[in-house]
This record gives structure tokens, sequence and C-alpha cells, in this order.
């Protein structure tokens, strides 16, 4: 025969268990588990890779010199006197998506009008790899070589010579905003 008190522990216990589970799928629900986030994400990246490897092919070689590349598909960036930036890629190394991260900024002064555009961070030394990763907010500096378009599309012959830690390959730009620097970006890990 079962006592009142045992009942009530087994209750106890079961509302426990139960609302432990509610907990565990709630916070699942949040952190990308469950969701497409992931492979949505990776399918823009592979689209951003083919079509900046068709439009500008010294990409390919930029692409086996370096030890990581993060792809960011869209970036959107608007302001009217105060601005801000935002979008989402993932870091690949050899070919392997390891990582995904968000590109913020905020930007205050003389701007009007709205652009997106993809970029790729090429990191050509494993130090500036592991510096990225490491950190827990990556901010775009002065130190990034922006790779330029000559008039056919392809890369200017320094920019795959470049001894420099970070080349930024900037494309796809659409919109009426002028300027399309990465500097003062901040890149944060995140769970799509």
């Amino acid at each position: 025969m079962i006592k009142s008190t045992q009942i009530e522990r087994l209750s106890r216990r079961g509302f426990l268990l139960t609302a432990g589970a509610a907990a565990a799928t709630t916070a699942a629900c949040g952190n990308g588990i469950g969701n497409d986030g992931a492979a949505v994400l990776d399918a823009q990246v592979d689209a951003t890779l083919r079509h900046m490897y068709s439009a500008y092919p010294g990409t390919v070689d930029l692409s086996q010199k370096s030890t990581g590349m993060l792809v960011m598909p869209v970036v959107t960036k608007a302001g009217f006197g105060v601005g801000g930036s935002f979008g989402k890629g993932a870091l690949r190394i050899n070919d392997a998506t390891v990582d995904y991260y968000s590109a913020t900024s905020a930007t205050v002064g003389f701007q009007i009008g709205a652009q997106q555009m993809a970029h790729v961070l090429f990191f050509m030394t494993e130090q500036a790899l592991n510096e990225f990763r490491r950190s827990s907010g990556w901010a775009a500096g002065a130190d990034i070589e922006y790779a330029v378009n000559d008039r056919g599309g392809n890369l200017a012959v320094g920019t795959t010579t470049s001894l420099a830690p970070v080349i930024a390959v900037v494309f796809g730009q659409a919109g009426l905003m002028a300027g399309a620097s990465l500097e003062g970006a901040k890149y944060s890990r995140i769970i799509p």
C-alpha cells in the first residue's frame, strides 16, 4: 500500500523531472538546436563562395593560401545621421564550417542611405586566425588590407602576394550608400 507521503514524493519528483525537461526544451529553442538556421546559413555561404570564385577568379588563389575564411553572405548597412550594419556568416577552415559569426557596427556622422554587400575575410596567417577565434568580439581595424578589382574583374596582383595577416574582399554591393569599408565592424560568435 502506498502512503500519502510516498505519493507526495513521487509527484514532486515527477514535477521536477517534467519542469526540468520543459526548461531544457525551452533553452534548446533559443540556442539553435532543432532549427535549420545553420543549414540555411551554410547554403548561403556556399552560394556566396561560388559567386565570388566565378566573378573574381583571383580569390581562388587567396582561399588556397589562407588558413581560414570568414564568409559573410549579406551584410545590411543603413544610416540617416546614425547608422549601423548587421549580417551573419560562417568561418571556414579547410572548406568546413567551424563556427558561425555575426558582424555588427554602429556609426554616427553624415550618412544617408542603405546598402547590402557580401564580404570575405581571408586569414593569411595562423596567428591572425587564432587571434580572431580567441577574441570575444573581434573588431575590424585599419590593419585589414582590401583586395581591389582591376578593370578585368581580377584582383590586383599585389593582393595575392601580400603579407597582410587579413585580406578583405567586398563585393556584391547594392544600394545607395558610399563606401564599403569594414572598419569598426565587430564580429562575434553566434549559434544560428
